[in-house]
């Protein structure tokens, strides 16, 4: 499979053709078979809003998970404030993605780290200004993969039923670990919870190098624009054809 919009369009039709219904982390129980669809957003609010511009289109809703906890995007800038209710106008949810690492706790300190995440929540609230009741987790340890967190009122996608009833698919670092195309065509699991990182995809096909190079580089330009709205003629200082 390319990573390429009409790549992935091609995938939620044949999702569709196999008797899959598209469904997301509430009312899957009620569909006899279904696919979840999960999107973390690990680096790039704009990649998130485009693959949800592209699902809307196939009439397709699913789950963005946003960090609180990020070096590479601020929820709160004006930009990714828009970015996040945008996605939820195309009728996408947004839940909680979260980075136990961002916290010093002692492996083993489940209360804290279910605390934690309440708390995360409730901040991604501000933004949303619509309730988060779904959790991510960023990179889990082995340990909280095992512990398969309960946490009150939240479903935890790595939790139970969703590692236990479903079958899990993900397209992590820009590799499917196993063919999802031909998972999906086979029908042989009724449930699938399928993870994709819209930052993989593109209009044309671009290796694992290019993609990071551009995002790596383009983050010159938007500093120099963002920085510009407030610097008055910040040309007059450094032109834009000083970036490198």
């Amino acid at each position: 499979m390319n990573f390429t919009y009409d790549s992935y369009c091609s995938l939620l039709s044949l999702i569709k053709q196999n008797g899959y219904d598209i469904t997301d982390y509430n009312d899957w129980e009620s569909k006899r078979r279904c696919v979840v669809l999960r999107h973390d957003v690990d680096n790039d609010l704009s990649k998130a809003l485009k693959l949800a511009q592209v699902e809307q289109s196939q009439g397709v809703k699913s789950t963005y998970f946003v960090l609180v906890t990020n070096d590479l995007y601020n929820i709160f800038s004006k930009d990714n404030r828009k970015k996040i209710l945008e996605i939820i106008k195309c009728g996408h949810q947004i839940g909680l993605h979260f980075d136990e690492m961002s916290y010093p706790m002692q492996i083993g300190s489940y209360n804290e780290i279910c605390e934690k995440i309440l708390y995360e929540a409730k901040i991604l609230e501000m933004v949303t200004e619509k309730p988060v009741k779904v959790v991510s987790m960023h990179r889990p340890s082995k340990e909280i993969l095992v512990e398969k967190l309960t946490i009150p009122g939240m479903i935890n996608a790595y939790g139970s039923p969703y590692f236990d009833e479903f079958k899990y698919l993900s397209d992590s670092r820009r590799h499917w670990r196993e063919p999802v195309e031909q998972i999906v065509a086979s029908a042989q699991y009724d449930r699938l919870q399928i993870l994709t990182h819209a930052f993989w995809y593109n209009e044309e096909e671009k290796d694992i190098h290019d993609t990071v190079k551009l995002f790596i580089n383009s983050a010159n330009r938007q500093r120099y624009e963002t920085y510009g709205e407030n610097f008055t003629e910040l040309a007059s200082v450094m032109g834009i054809n000083e970036i490198c």
